[in-house]
């Protein structure tokens, strides 16, 4: 991570604002720089008609079949085929339009909907969506185009989509190139900045808005997806646009980006996000010896200023490239400076040797039984269903009580092993959880702790030792609520403590199968 004495940081970020806003003005756009607030206090029930950019350009359009579902694909240019992975889970190729019409003089690009997302069909295979099923559709989508090796180009999400597809089939990647893209590593990239140049007032008013259009739903027969375009939209114009932009776009694109940018099947978000927690890419990429390129945009608030440094520590043979006037989208914002950086890296890609993919391969298969064998990885894996947490117990060792780190892990795992009736390591699971707790000052987890130590000391018989943890929860005279739903539990942490003070704790099952 880059540092700055405070001086310099200051003169550093007051620098860079003047010549961003330079740029801006320069482009005639305005840029999260200029600190102008502009509220509207209408809300849009409509939105202005705009026509999809597939309807002006030249695209060779076509439907692909893979298994239950036909992909929406598009083609332009020709020679090294470059497939676009877009961003989300649950954005749309659309938004690469139409500034990768530019790569069509160097490369064949192809644009396609990832199953669940815009013109694709929705229909999940047989096990639901999973990351694991969309890199299946990639390949798929590889050989339907009659392609041997194609380079992978994934922004935001679709970076850690194609990082996850190389891992799983190397041998087809010709190259890699990662704009923006999320590690997908279990790694602490820093608090999102998504809100360091909004408004408070844009923040409340974006909350009056979701507050307005729900109760308008109520009375309006809107389906979903129009009560996202509305929301989008209606955010956007007052201010939303600021979370992931540097310049403001257009009010064209605005309405672009409501009606086709944003567009999936319903639960697709969640389903595919708690799908790629799963995965922990650290330590995949040590012997890649696939040409890679990762693009950063300097002023990219999706993220914590971490983040670049955790993506970039993680391809050690990686070429790098920071823009100093981009944001998270750098190919709509320094558009010709992007351009010009991928135009190079793909006419000077060099052949991958076959004696080092082997041995990458060799590497990735060592990853693979490490990432798999980890605490973590069963514990994200199970969910918090009963047959989750089966799992988790099955495969429990004590060790993993010194390997977690994350006081969200010690709760699971104590849950897990309560669910399986092992009270001694469920007791053990919380104290580490009540230990990082203390350490981390997470006063209401803390809370939260001590109680289910007390209900595995009820269900062990050790009655005078589970009332002094929850007298200590008393003590700590917490109203707030916490809820388990999987018990269907909800609770105020002293209070709730209190009455198991006079009632010990009698075991509740798992409703969630």
């Amino acid at each position: 991570m880059r540092t700055y004495p405070r001086l310099a940081l200051a003169f550093f970020l007051v620098s860079s604002a003047i010549a961003l806003t330079s740029v801006g003005h320069a482009q005639g756009r305005e840029s999260v720089f200029d600190s102008i607030v502009r509220l509207d206090q209408k809300l849009y029930t409509e939105i202005p008609a705009t026509p999809r950019w597939e309807e002006r350009l030249n695209l060779h359009v076509r439907r692909v079949r893979l298994g239950d579902a036909e992909l929406y694909v598009e083609e332009e240019g020709s020679g090294i085929p470059l497939v676009l992975l877009h961003g989300g889970p649950g954005g749309t190729h659309h938004g690469f339009h139409p500034w990768f019409g530019r790569a069509r003089e160097f490369a064949r690009v192809i644009y396609y909907d990832q199953r669940g997302c815009g013109l694709s069909d929705y229909e999940p295979d047989g096990d639901g969506y999973s990351v694991e099923q969309a890199v299946e559709d990639l390949d798929g989508l590889r050989q339907a185009l009659g392609i041997e090796k194609f380079v992978l180009l994934g922004f935001s999400y679709g970076g850690f989509l194609a990082q996850y597809y190389t891992t799983t089939y190397p041998q087809n990647v010709a190259g890699l190139v990662l704009v923006g893209a999320s590690p997908g590593m279990w790694s602490d990239l820093g608090s999102s900045r998504q809100r360091d140049f909004m408004f408070q007032s844009e923040i409340d008013r974006m909350r009056e808005i979701r507050t307005q259009l729900r109760e308008l739903r109520t009375r309006v027969e809107w389906d979903r997806a129009k009560y996202v375009r509305l929301l989008v939209y209606n955010n956007h114009i007052n201010g939303d646009w600021k979370r992931q932009h540097l310049f403001k776009p257009s009010p064209e694109r605005m309405a672009q980006t409501a009606f086709y940018e944003w567009v999936h099947d319903d639960d697709f978000n969640p389903i595919m996000n708690e799908s790629a927690q799963k995965v922990d890419l650290t330590g995949a990429f040590d012997r890649n010896p696939i040409p890679t390129l990762i693009m950063e945009g300097e002023w990219d608030l999706t993220w914590g200023v971490e983040k670049k440094d955790v993506l970039i520590g993680n391809h050690p043979n990686a070429r790098v490239r920071i823009f100093e006037n981009g944001g998270h989208s750098i190919y709509n914002e320094d558009t010709k400076e992007f351009f010009s950086a991928l135009a190079g890296f793909l006419r000077e890609l060099p052949d991958v040797d076959a004696a080092q993919m082997a041995a990458y391969q060799k590497h990735l298969e060592g990853w693979r039984t490490a990432w798999r064998g980890s605490p973590l990885y069963h514990l994200k894996a199970a969910g918090w269903g009963r047959r989750g947490n089966q799992e988790v117990a099955r495969a429990y060792r004590r060790e993993w009580l010194q390997r977690i780190e994350e006081q969200s892990g010690f709760l699971k795992l104590g849950f897990a092993l309560y669910d399986a009736a092992q009270y001694e390591e469920a007791l053990l699971a919380f104290q580490r959880l009540e230990e990082v707790a203390r350490e981390e000052e997470t006063v209401s987890r803390l809370a939260v702790a001590l109680i289910w130590q007390g209900h595995m000391l009820d269900l062990l018989g050790r009655r005078e030792d589970a009332v002094v943890r929850y007298q200590q929860a008393v003590d700590m005279n917490l109203d707030s609520q916490q809820r388990h739903d999987q018990y269907a539990l909800s609770y105020n942490l002293s209070p709730y403590a209190a009455e198991r003070l006079v009632t010990p704790f009698q075991r509740m099952e798992n409703t969630w199968p």
